[in-house]
């Protein structure tokens, strides 16, 4: 039954009560009448709107072909015709704070997630842990009715909470989330990614045409039939987050030949074409001007026809991945008009979660793991490999032009505070709710409008307690009279930005900014007080392209005070600047899983564990003492492993022989291998890494394997992995998804003997230390 002024219950307080009835005096069933059922429904009742958020990964705004971009999007279009496009949607400058924006209708500095995950800090506004007084609309929807579900990236979790020992609280499965079913990194191998179904990590389905997107989709059209199947009458909630456009950029080769030959003109070419078709659908204001290229970023005419050739095709596996992508999110829309649907749900999609992407470098990337690690990738190798793109062999990255070319347009991308990074492609498709179609919507709006949108649609109030716990207000503003008023003025007047210390402040159409450190750059340009600011009229400047600062100062000063107002509001400050020592938990000051121990003991069947709650083995000496049980004829398989095929390391046995595989990037196999097998019966195989030592990180070192106590290989490892061994997990017993060596299949390469335990030891980083024989990190 649906909400009544004589019946409906206070919804600003979640969960709803329970209601109290008199107590039962009769004592024969047969007589007495039982109370009204409590059942739990929206206040529309059968007529509340399904909502459905689609959200798609570095993915700029001059990308969409329906705004004058390249990518055919098809069910992206078929909305946007049915439904709004909003030109002035806006995010965060990078992934988790756009994330958690949107589902939580608070500023990300709010809910404590300033920056991506892994890059957290012990300050309020950046220490990734939402608190309990920021309920997030998922929560909100269920608690009031609804189905909800979850699929695809989730990219907010503290990644030292990332384990079986929790806290699960911000996971989505307790965060309002009936099901999820996804991977809970910031990327992943879009071939054999890390699942999670709820809170249980589930094996990679092993298809040799398998891919993430497609996988996920199918989880979500099934949970949508089955849904709506048994209850009609339940409005659903379903984010879905797509792997899409973030790399490793994965697609089967047929989506990316699609695109053969169509930007064999370059990015300055693409960026022309792409604004003259923006001007012409009304995408952009008619006197908008391309942004400037950064000085950095060469002619496309400088490149040789063969260089060209692999840039090209670097853009063809993006475009492709991007449709792709759009292909996946059309099934699961065809799967709600199937049923009936698609009038009374909600959509809205929001074309990227930060502008495109500058991670590439200035000629892109076959393995974006070496890039992380600070080791440049050279033409020479994306050469050799360039057939290999978009496949399960490559781990890649477009080039930095061509994000330019993807904010089109603006210029910058992903990590700057300005339009570059903050503005996305936006569309919104309600035909129950919105009697316009095809039309444009132009008014400043932010992720977090999107939230109260959605629950004024729903007749929904905000609530002001959740689960005992007192609310803080949505910052967001309702846009949802904006679907029938093409000329609403935007209730969002004001908003800040700021990552890295570059940083931004929007005001009633006006934008001052300042560029503190550009992405591709190694160090910050000026000190946080002496930062250059610029002053941009947005309402006439739709590229930011006409620097006013010059001419107001006053208003550069004002606005500049304003954003101060703003920050310690939103627990913003203290800025930071720092990016790799961000990285190191003891340096940054959150919490690390492994503290100071200097030793990790590990069992059979432990699967799955992340680089975050791992013990650190890089940039040291340290040792693997593996107690073992070999069968009568020998074993084989993995005993522990960590990352995968873009780079790890691997101790095994082969052939019944102890050998230990260090992969560096993909790019060098170092090997240390025994002659002989183990013995039958209770065996100790240990491995030593000696490291080098030395202030420069990623040193070689030598490794020595010994059986029992004995001696019986030994061997270089030139170079190591200085920072990030990526999103590969650590396993014991197996080398889970894609394998560090070729020595062993993906997915059979099971030990089979027995692990009776295996007892990593560390050394103090940066120390040549050589382990007596019983060391084990303790003592």
């Amino acid at each position: 039954m649906s909400d009544t002024p004589d019946n409906a219950p206070d919804r600003s307080i979640l969960p709803l009560p329970e209601p109290q009835h008199a107590p039962i005096t009769e004592i024969d069933a047969r007589k007495a009448t039982p109370p009204p059922r409590f059942e739990l429904k929206p206040p529309k009742g059968a007529g509340a709107p399904n909502v459905v958020f689609i959200l798609m990964d570095n993915f700029g705004f001059g990308d969409p072909g329906c705004f004058g971009g390249p990518v055919n999007m098809p069910a992206f279009e078929r909305l946007a015709n049915g439904g709004l496009r909003y030109n002035n949607m806006h995010t965060a400058p990078v992934c988790s704070p756009t994330r958690v924006a949107l589902l939580t209708g608070r500023n990300s500095h709010s809910a404590n997630m300033g920056g991506v995950a892994e890059m957290g800090t012990a300050f309020p506004g950046m220490n990734c842990q939402r608190p309990q007084s920021i309920a997030p609309l998922a929560e909100i929807l269920r608690l009031n009715g609804y189905g909800t579900a979850m699929f695809g990236k989730c990219h907010e979790l503290p990644p030292w909470e990332l384990s079986v020992s929790g806290p699960m609280d911000r996971w989505p499965a307790h965060s309002g989330f009936d099901k999820f079913y996804g991977f809970l990194q910031g990327e992943s191998d879009l071939y054999s990614p890390a699942l999670y179904d709820g809170v249980t990590r589930i094996p990679t389905p092993r298809d040799p045409d398998y891919h993430v997107s497609t996988d996920i989709t199918d989880k979500a059209i099934v949970w949508v039939r089955t849904q709506q199947s048994l209850t009609p009458d339940k409005p659903f909630f379903v984010y879905y987050a797509a792997a899409g456009t973030h790399d490793p950029h994965h697609v089967p080769t047929k989506w990316i030949d699609k695109y053969k030959g169509k930007f064999d003109k370059g990015w300055d070419a693409l960026r022309d074409e792409t604004l003259a078709r923006q001007i012409q659908l009304g995408t952009v204001p008619p006197n908008t001007k391309l942004a400037p290229m950064p000085e950095m970023v060469k002619p496309w005419s400088s490149f040789k026809p063969e260089e060209q050739r692999v840039l090209a095709r670097e853009m063809e596996v993006y475009a492709g991945m991007a449709e792709h992508t759009d292909h996946e999110i059309g099934r699961l829309i065809q799967a709600i008009e199937d049923l009936g649907e698609l009038d009374n749900t909600l959509i809205a999609w929001v074309a990227g979660d930060n502008g495109g992407s500058p991670f590439g470098g200035l000629i892109g990337s076959f393995n974006q793991l070496a890039s992380f690690n600070g080791v440049p990738e050279t033409m020479e190798n994306l050469l050799k490999h360039i057939d290999d793109l978009g496949g399960p062999k490559a781990s890649g990255h477009y080039a930095m032009p061509w994000g330019q070319a993807s904010c089109t347009p603006m210029v910058g991308g992903q990590g700057h505070a300005t339009c570059s990074a903050t503005r996305n492609a936006t569309v919104i498709h309600w035909p129950r709710g919105i009697k316009a179609k095809g039309e444009i919507r132009t008014q400043f709006q932010h992720v977090i409008d999107l939230a109260p949108t959605m629950l004024e649609a729903a007749g929904l109030p905000e609530p002001t307690v959740v689960n005992g716990m007192a609310q803080r207000p949505m910052e967001g503003s309702s846009m949802l009279h904006t679907f029938n008023d093409a000329k609403g003025k935007s209730r969002h007047t004001t908003q800040y930005f700021e990552y890295g210390g570059n940083r931004a402040i929007y005001h009633e159409g006006w934008y001052a900014t300042t560029l503190h450190k550009a992405f591709w750059e190694a160090a910050p340009r000026a000190t946080f007080d002496n930062d250059t600011w610029e002053l941009y009229n947005a309402d006439e400047d739709f590229s930011l392209t006409n620097d006013l600062a010059a001419k107001h100062p006053e208003k550069v000063a004002t606005l500049k005070a304003l954003f101060m107002e703003e920050a310690v509001k939103y627990s913003v400050l203290p800025l930071d600047d720092r990016v790799l020592e961000r990285f190191n938990a003891s340096v940054a000051g959150r919490p690390d899983l492994m503290g100071p121990r200097t030793s990790l003991t590990l069992y059979e069947g432990m699967m799955g564990l992340s680089e975050n709650v791992f013990i650190n083995m890089k940039n040291r000496s340290y040792t693997i003492t593996a107690e073992l049980e070999i069968p009568k004829g020998g074993a084989e398989g993995v005993i522990i492993a960590h990352g995968g095929h873009t780079g790890g390391w691997s101790l095994y046995l082969k052939n019944g022989k102890p050998k230990f595989a260090y992969n560096w990037l993909g790019r060098e196999m170092y090997e240390v291998a025994a002659g002989r097998p183990l013995p039958t019966g209770t065996v100790t195989l240990r491995w030593e890494f000696i490291y080098d030592g030395g202030k420069v990180p990623g040193a070689g070192g030598r490794g020595d394997l010994f059986i029992n106590g004995e001696q019986v290989a030994s061997g270089r490892i030139d170079q190591t992995i200085p920072f990030f061994i990526g999103t590969e997990p650590a396993d014991v017993g197996m080398d889970d998804l894609t394998p560090v060596t070729h020595d062993y299949k993906a997915y059979d390469n099971k030990f089979t003997g027995t692990i009776r335990e295996i007892v990593i030891g560390v050394a103090p980083i940066g120390e040549a230390f050589d382990p007596p024989l019983e060391w084990n990190g303790i003592g």
